[in-house]
């Protein structure tokens, strides 16, 4: 097996793209750092011959999950209460409106703007294919549905990308 910093050389950087790509530039290199302490303490127990790159992006995958996980849980600072807070009813836990979020230094990238536009389903599997090179069979065994499913998806996300045409915005 090679050195586990050998590992990290070859694979980081697209690893680094996939956690961008899917988080956004503010959370990707957390989710990078900690895809990766997770392979370190995994990576003995490694089957020999095994995809390593598609391990990787698995693993990547989760810690995703466990940044939106856990960005749901998190409260969002607001200046004042809503009025509607102290009523009976059902309450926006992120405070605000649901579709307003602060505007933070992720948004001033074109390619990110646009990717924030795409469903998850579309986001990851251009990831996952695009970015990281896995074929649609593996993407589809990362996100739980079929070969054909996946490359409709990536298709339709680069489809809306294209049709956003960012050539504008550079």
């Amino acid at each position: 097996m090679k050195p586990f910093e050998a590992i990290v050389r070859e694979h980081g950087p697209a690893v680094l793209r996939i956690c961008r790509a899917v988080l956004g530039p503010q959370d990707a290199e957390d989710a990078w750092s900690e895809t990766f302490l997770a392979a370190l303490r995994a990576y003995p127990g490694l089957a020999p011959g095994a995809n390593i790159q598609a391990w990787l992006v698995t693993i990547a995958k989760h810690k995703a999950i466990d940044v939106h996980r856990s960005a749901a849980r998190r409260p969002v600072p607001v200046a004042e209460l809503p009025e509607a807070a102290f009523r009976s009813g059902p309450v926006n836990r992120a405070g605000g409106d649901p579709g307003s979020h602060e505007r933070g230094p992720e948004d001033d990238d074109p390619l990110w703007a646009a990717m924030k536009t795409l469903p998850q389903r579309q986001r990851e599997a251009l990831a996952y294919h695009h970015l990281a090179g896995l074929p649609y069979a593996e993407v589809a065994v990362l996100l739980g549905g079929s070969e054909a499913a996946c490359r409709r998806s990536a298709a339709d996300g680069m489809k809306k990308l294209r049709a956003l045409n960012l050539e504008d915005s550079r």
